[in-house]
């Protein structure tokens, strides 16, 4: 008599393993060599029985309806189906004679007591599979809660094993915020965006080359704001994992993706645009394309004629860039001084939240004497109000230092990191990079480009020109003393990026006088 044989696991991942596959296909030819029965075809399948459409299942039963074989063998019940349409469609095989064996099962499909057993386990493994979605779906929902996304990461993020939130990934998250950014200027469609990102080296989780529905789907991912969105069950939660990107610029690209923001490409998107002026009259530049070449010129007739090529002003500029380039010793260097000054900078802000901590309770006290002396009869009100505004004033901006210190970004040794990074990457930028960001390098770096007829002069940033004329030995490149000459350097660059951002901090504020009620309240 001859048979079909079916076996199956329910994942591919259980059938790379081989291990189930092989004992149901031993088990089946020790049956079917005990019985005398030949196998006239072997059916495997890798997939769950929960769910109609499995390929082969399917084939098998069409065969089996066709009468090619006297029936089937299969090693248990739950192999067979694990939702009861499967297992009806089964069953009336069997009502139309076709021999069903499960060979580890004792089990006479022809008697009423066998059916009944059968029929008993079929819907015994249907409702295993109901209670295991259920499982499933509450450990979803528990992951979901902690704001952790059960499922494989998006593009820009790797997946840190289960329980964990999602990490950016190093090599494809800065390339996913790049495509943010160039989508958010409106100068690219899909397609264009698409070029753009494959020439950076942007792929998808298969390695394969970012499709435009990916594209546009990436695109539309509240994930990489740090929300998780759940279509099915039209539901967001909060997510654990960094934001990849900023709300500001993800709504930026939501707008220009519903048409609310219209694509304007800049007609001439000239790098010195703007920033090249004439040293006679004042006015800036105008930059026009010739015979394939960039030219600024200086429009006013009273002036004489200037105009340079887009070359000349780069040949000013690149050496300056790279000048400040940093060797691996140095870099190596001040990444280990940096670690170091952060380190202090931490025992330097405890100390501080003692002393603020500390003026804090003071003005309690103070604020609580005002208050008897006005029941005293001491003070009169208006000057009391006066009194306690000055120390509601003092109260807040101690207040305000407090909430400084908890900013690790504010630490002088984090904003000297952070300059150094970008001043020695700045080269490598402008050599590479769209005209957008080498027009943004010449504005963070230099200011006061002034052409005279031929002649271009620029002023650099002090902190950037203290680095590129760090001192340099006789073939020209950075002194190889590394500490003595960085220790000075580090010390000179801290206190002027310090000095920096307090003016700017200042100029936010704006200065107060010193009222007389200040006076009165010390």
């Amino acid at each position: 008599m001859k048979f079909y044989a079916y076996i199956r696991v329910s994942t591919p991942r259980q059938g790379e393993r081989h291990v189930s596959l092989q004992e149901q296909r031993v088990a089946i030819e020790r049956f079917a060599e005990r019985n005398r029965f030949e196998v006239a075809r072997w059916f495997e399948e890798r997939e769950t029985a929960a769910k109609r459409g499995r390929r082969e299942w399917t084939e098998m039963l069409r065969l089996l309806r066709r009468g090619k074989v006297q029936g089937v063998l299969i090693h248990k019940i739950d192999r067979s189906a694990r939702n009861l349409r499967d297992w009806a469609e089964l069953g009336e095989l069997i009502d139309r004679g076709i021999a069903v064996h499960f060979v580890n099962e004792t089990l006479d499909l022809q008697t009423r007591g066998g059916r009944l057993s059968a029929d008993i386990q079929a819907v015994v493994a249907a409702d295993f599979i109901r209670n295991l979605r259920e499982e499933t779906l509450k450990g979803i929902d528990g992951r979901l809660s902690q704001g952790i996304l059960p499922m494989q990461a998006p593009i820009g993020y790797l997946d840190c094993g289960a329980g964990k939130p999602k990490a950016i990934d190093p090599i494809n998250g800065p390339l996913v915020r790049r495509a943010f950014e160039l989508y958010a200027t409106g100068r690219y469609n899909l397609h264009t965006l698409k070029e753009e990102m494959e020439k950076a080296g942007l792929r998808n989780r298969r390695g394969g080359r970012v499709s435009i529905n990916g594209l546009s789907t990436m695109l539309r991912h509240p994930f990489y704001i740090g929300l998780i969105r759940i279509k099915r069950r039209k539901k967001i939660y909060e997510g654990a994992h960094v934001p990849l990107v900023p709300k500001s610029l993800f709504d930026r690209v939501q707008a220009v993706l519903d048409g609310k923001l219209a694509a304007r490409p800049e007609k001439h998107d000239f790098v010195f645009r703007r920033t090249l002026h004439c040293a006679c009259c004042g006015y800036a530049l105008i930059g026009e394309t010739q015979k394939g070449y960039t030219y600024y010129r200086c429009h006013t007739r009273t002036c004489p004629i200037t105009s340079v090529r887009e070359e000349e002003p780069e040949k000013k500029f690149s050496p300056f860039l790279q000048a400040a380039q940093l060797d691996p010793e140095e870099r190596l260097y001040i990444r280990e001084k940096v670690a170091s000054l952060t380190a202090n900078w931490k025992d330097d802000a405890a100390r501080e939240r003692k002393a603020i901590e500390l003026q804090l309770s003071q003005l309690a006290a103070r604020r609580g004497r005002l208050a008897d002396a006005v029941v005293d009869g001491l003070l009169d009100r208006d000057l009391f109000e006066e009194r306690k505004g000055a120390l509601f004033a003092e109260k807040q901006a101690l207040e305000e230092r407090l909430a400084a210190l908890d900013d690790p970004e504010r630490s002088g040794a984090q904003k000297l990191a952070e300059f150094l990074e970008r001043l020695d990457s700045a080269y490598s930028v402008y050599k590479s990079g769209t005209n957008d960001e080498k027009r943004e390098l010449v504005g963070l770096f230099t200011s006061n480009w002034l052409v005279n007829q031929k002649n271009i002069d620029f002023t650099e940033l002090p902190e950037a020109k203290l680095v590129a004329e760090r001192t340099k030995n006789w073939s020209g490149v950075p002194h190889r003393d590394v500490p003595r000459t960085w220790d000075t350097l580090l010390s000179q660059l801290a206190g002027m990026l310090a000095a920096k951002s307090q003016a700017s901090e200042t100029k936010e504020k704006g200065v107060k006088p010193c009222s007389r009620g200040d006076a009165l309240a010390h």
